[in-house]
């Protein structure tokens, strides 16, 4: 196929490089403008921005694809067969929607229709599924709510991060755009509409998600929300006025610490949540100051047993 590819962060390039792999022609990439990064805010390219300038490929970075009739012209003269969507960024308009025979196939890092929206992998760990997935959908005018193409599933580990999740994601899902395109191509793949009763939502992450609030959460939910919120906003909560990052965490079975507390127990640093169940806190930074084991945070910061946090 003549394919048009809009993606942007690294969880988009694997499923380039797997479409150009399997001989289809990418006659154009999309993707977010350059964005300042580092101490010195240099302008740095997306990653799929780099890797298909690696390719030879040609590139383009619209500010707003609605309205733009640059972009319009260029596609409409591509005449692509299939506008491939992972992790672009932007919303497709109407005139994108309709061009390509095929429509705009997007890959979605959930099960449709549970979280859609901007972070289902993040959220689908936060909120301690099992199980979670990609799926290939047909975009349309909604929020991912477009027929689904094909799934693939994928267990969640008790202990894993979203961190850890994205590149096995993002390999999943390269195998099942290319499956999808050959599946389409055949004729072969049977659209199935997504049951809107069943959707959850899966809202951009905001730091103040990373608030673990331990007075009215119990340790198994700011565990779980400390895995899906890796590495960003991660978690936190408030000691001594300032804000006190929960770097590393490990649940602590049949102790029992008050609920907003810390305890200090055989040298190690523990906090009580909600239902006096505790986490460990194996690695800590104070707002300020270097990250260090609970421990030693325990040690050289004088914590006391039933000292407040939160």
């Amino acid at each position: 196929m003549k394919l048009v590819f809009c993606g942007t962060p690294l969880f988009a390039v694997p499923s380039l490089k797997a479409v150009l792999a399997a001989g289809h022609e990418v006659a154009l990439v999309l993707t977010q403008p350059d964005k300042p990064a580092g101490r010195g805010m240099a302008l740095r390219p997306s990653s799929v921005k780099q890797f298909a300038l690696e390719q030879g490929l040609a590139v383009a970075q619209p500010d707003k694809l609605r309205n733009n009739v640059e972009i319009e012209s260029q596609l409409r003269e591509i005449a692509p067969d299939a506008i491939c969507v992972v992790a672009y960024g932007k919303l497709i308009p109407t005139w994108m929607l309709e061009l390509p025979r095929f429509g705009n196939i997007n890959v979605h890092g959930s099960l449709l229709p549970k979280y859609r929206g901007a972070a289902p992998i993040q959220w689908a760990v936060a909120n301690g599924e099992a199980e979670t997935g990609v799926t290939t959908m047909l975009l349309n005018e909604g929020l991912d709510t477009g027929d689904m193409l094909l799934e693939r599933r994928l267990a969640i580990p008790t202990t894993a991060t979203s961190a850890e999740l994205f590149p096995q994601l993002s390999e999943v899902g390269a195998s099942a755009l290319v499956e999808t395109l050959a599946g389409l191509e055949a004729g072969t793949i049977q659209r199935q509409k997504q049951d809107d009763s069943e959707a959850t939502l899966a809202p951009q992450l905001t730091r103040e998600d990373g608030n673990a609030n331990p007075a009215e959460r119990n340790a198994l939910c700011i565990f779980n929300r400390w895995r899906g919120f890796q590495p960003w906003p991660g978690a936190y909560t408030m000691l001594r006025g300032k804000r006190f990052i929960l770097k590393e965490l490990s649940l602590v079975s049949e102790v029992k610490v008050s609920a907003g507390t810390l305890e200090v127990r055989d040298g190690k640093l523990l906090m009580g949540t909600s239902d006096g169940s505790a986490l460990e806190l194996l690695e800590v930074q104070l707002e300020g100051k270097p990250a260090m084991p609970g421990g030693q945070f325990a040690r050289d910061f004088q914590v006391k047993s039933g000292e407040r946090v939160g």
